[in-house]
């Protein structure tokens, strides 16, 4: 350690212990710098006139952390909320002595319901040196010791009643000596912003139409772009004429850009298809010329891939070895001895985002830089794609991120912006590249299909001795390439899962289905199919069996215990938590009581990246299978809640979107490409066919977990549970919709 510099010193434990207070001047190159315009480190700027701006630094793409994160800063910083102002910070990269670049403001991203679990270990400590040096500031101007002065709301206050605004003190502030140890941290019990409800910051601007949107970006002299994209699969250009194309009035050029190498790795450079882009004045003309274009395309190897033949090759797949994903005790032998055999299968289709805002990106590449401004959850991965296609250091790229129009996991890949950089790279301009909605719904990251396979052993007492869940499913993790072949199982199944740990005879098996279309992150990924599966089967084998399916729960889970959980979300699977959502939603919606015919009740569990959420659903099915959702009722444990108003839309939001793509949504296959096109054929829920959601929030002094995901996995079993309450029909395969109609139709 002698050999390391003070400075460095801070930085290596700080960054050992997981807390980033880079932001602080303590820490900056140039205190001089963070003087003059009244910063008080990179999160913090005291204006004048007492307005506190703090940078937000992850994208928000409406899971409300341009509020949240700031509210931490804030809480340790010690000033009133009402004085703050908030700024979206740009994509912050520096290279640490060794070259290697590390994050300027820490970690920015947005997915896996992240941003807020890592923003408690760090945003609060930045907030808190701020405020240590303030207190130093004033209690050296005062000359007095610093026990002498305490914060209020953006001021130092001395004992003796004197005080001083923050704005009043940054200057001293910034020129203090570096800190030798981290600023305590806020007792809980002080918190006069964390758990308070706060609109988000930027409403008035939403409803009111001003907020900017990455649609909505430009930069100067920009040419709009538009392509026509191979529908195939892996297909590619073949002849093309752009006569016509480049008689359009506006119309500047047509450019052939290359598809990813047939079945290669998609790197974060790559685009997701081959295609012809028309590059113009305007959106109208760039649209114009593309339709005017006269392409042949060559269909790529995966034109016998529909939906039915992969469902075929499932049920070859089954009658193979399987990858054994977990196993515990004996399961066959569980099977051969059990008193009765309880087996179903399901289905989870295809889906695709379906962002309101189609994927967008401005890029402009000059001789020593790049700019790029885009909507994006992973603006680090925009920077290292255009990096590779530009040739330029990662520190030569401007990445400024915009307000997101829904990501839901479509925008952490950024092939979207590949384009744009490349596109600009090949004619020289600045390029906004703009996707219609039919290019998105056919050119995405789509969530896996799958058929799952599900066996429970039951002895004479109705325990269940045994669990065979099979799956064959096309991962996620196909062309990705930093993962194995023999790691491709782990982004269908979690080991860990419930009801792991809890059944002596458990085993999770898995297989390899293969095509051409693209798959990728979908929001809560693999817990949204096997939530639903698992879900249901434990309501099936309730009863079968004549078991209470909300006392069947409680069983399985038994005492309160934690649980080890390797996955994301971990280390702590608690099964008592769990157990305590599913109580309360049980509760919130009078669980056993007796409903009219036609009419039942439905719940759901899961544990879900660290937090813990269950659904209760009322639900009135119809003699032709017209569904009714009567109530909706959700409850959720993340920890100790930042926002709770922001908690609860979170939940809400999640709710819909999963009753949204459980009820409706399927993306099928035929002849190598993707059959839907857009809202008439993909139609996500309407807003008067949306049920109101109840949200109850357990209390609880944990470490936050995020709440991006939680509404999610258990809003679709939920509703599929109470629909079989209601009419005895079991709904096996999604979307729903279509296969109730489909079993009223047999009866």
């Amino acid at each position: 350690m002698n050999t390391v510099s003070r400075r460095d010193f801070l930085r290596i434990w700080l960054t050992a212990a997981g807390a980033l207070v880079i932001g602080v001047p303590a820490f900056a190159e140039d205190a001089a710098e963070t003087v003059t315009d009244g910063r008080l480190g990179l999160f913090v700027r005291l204006e004048s006139d007492g307005t506190v701006v703090i940078g937000a630094r992850a994208p928000e793409i409406g899971q409300g952390v341009k509020t949240s994160l700031p509210m931490l800063i804030a809480e340790e910083l010690d000033v009133a909320w009402e004085s703050v102002r908030v700024e979206q910070l740009p994509l912050g990269l520096q290279k640490d002595a060794k070259g290697e670049f590390g994050w300027k403001f820490g970690p920015q991203g947005a997915g896996g319901s992240t941003s807020i679990p890592e923003a408690w270990k760090d945003l609060r400590q930045a907030g808190a040196e701020a405020r240590r040096r303030l207190v130093l500031a004033a209690a050296g101007h005062w000359q007095c010791g610093v026990d002498a002065v305490r914060t209020r709301e953006g001021r130092v206050v001395h004992a003796d009643g004197r005080s001083l605004r923050y704005a009043e003190l940054a200057a001293a502030a910034a020129r203090l000596p570096a800190a030798t140890e981290p600023a305590p941290l806020k007792d809980p019990a002080h918190y006069r912003l964390i758990g308070t409800p706060r609109r988000v910051v930027d409403a008035q601007d939403i409803v009111t139409g001003k907020a900017t949107y990455g649609i909505d970006s430009t930069l100067p002299g920009a040419l709009v772009a538009s392509i026509e994209r191979c529908p195939y699969f892996d297909g590619e250009v073949g002849e093309f004429d752009a006569t016509l194309a480049r008689q359009i009035p506006g119309v500047r050029d047509v450019i052939a850009i290359p598809g990813p190498v047939k079945g290669a790795p998609l790197r974060s450079d790559n685009t997701l298809a081959a295609g012809v882009a028309v590059l113009a004045d305007d959106t109208w003309s760039a649209l114009k010329g593309r339709r005017a274009l006269k392409i042949q395309w060559k269909p790529g190897p995966w034109t016998a891939d529909s939906s039915k033949a992969l469902v075929e090759q499932c049920e070859r797949l089954f009658r193979t070895p399987g990858v054994r994903a977990r196993n515990d005790g004996d399961t066959d032998a569980a099977m051969a001895a059990a008193a009765r055999r309880i087996e179903a299968r399901y289905h989870v289709p295809f889906v695709a985002h379906a962002p309101m805002e189609p994927q967008n990106a401005c890029a402009f590449v000059e001789a020593d830089k790049v700019t790029i401004v885009a909507p994006m959850q992973q603006p680090g991965g925009a920077s290292r794609a255009a990096a590779t296609i530009t040739g330029l250091g990662r520190d030569q790229i401007d990445v400024r991120m915009t307000r997101v129009g829904g990501g839901f996991g479509r925008r952490l890949s950024n092939d979207f912006v590949a384009e744009a950089v490349r596109l600009s790279k090949l004619s020289g301009k600045p390029v906004k590249l703009v996707w219609t909605r039919e290019d998105d719904m056919r050119h995405d990251w789509f969530r896996p299909f799958g058929v799952h396979r599900l066996r429970a052993a039951i002895d004479k007492e109705r325990r269940v001795t045994g669990w065979l869940h099979q799956l064959a499913s096309a991962t996620k993790y196909d062309r990705r390439p930093d993962v194995t072949p023999d790691r491709r199982w782990t982004a269908e199944l979690y080991p860990d899962d419930f009801p792991a740990g809890r059944i002596e005879n458990l085993r999770l098996e898995w297989f390899d289905v293969e095509t051409g279309i693209i798959r990728g992150s979908w929001r809560a990924p693999a817990h949204t199919a096997n939530a639903f599966v698992v879900q249901s089967f434990i309501d099936e084998i309730a009863h079968a069996v004549g078991k209470d399916p909300l006392a069947l729960r409680l069983e399985l889970l038994g005492d309160a215990k934690p649980l080890p959980y390797a996955q994301h979300g971990g280390p702590v699977f608690d099964t008592g938590r769990l157990a305590a959502v599913l109580k309360k939603a049980a509760d919130a919606i009078g669980w056993g009581r007796k409903l009219p015919r036609g009419s039942g009740l439905g719940i759901a569990g899961h544990f879900t990246f660290g937090g813990y959420a269950a659904h209760a659903m009322q639900v009135k099915v119809g003699k032709r299978g017209e569904l009714t959702i009567e109530r909706c009722v959700c409850a959720g444990d993340v920890g100790r809640p930042i926002n709770p108003l922001g908690l609860e839309a979170q939940m809400i939001g999640g709710t819909i979107d999963g009753l949204s793509t459980a009820l409706n949504l399927e993306i099928t296959i035929e002849g190598g490409r993707v059959v839907q096109s857009n809202f008439h054929d993909y139609p996500l829920l309407r807003s008067a066919e949306a049920p109101d959601v109840e949200v109850h929030i357990l209390p609880s002094t944990a470490d936050p977990a995020g709440a991006g995901e939680m509404g999610i996995p258990t809003a679709a079993p939920a509703l599929t549970n109470a629909i079989f309450a209601a009419s005895g029909i079991r709904i096996r395969d999604l979307p729903v919709r279509k296969a109730l109609q489909a079993a009223r139709a047999k009866t």
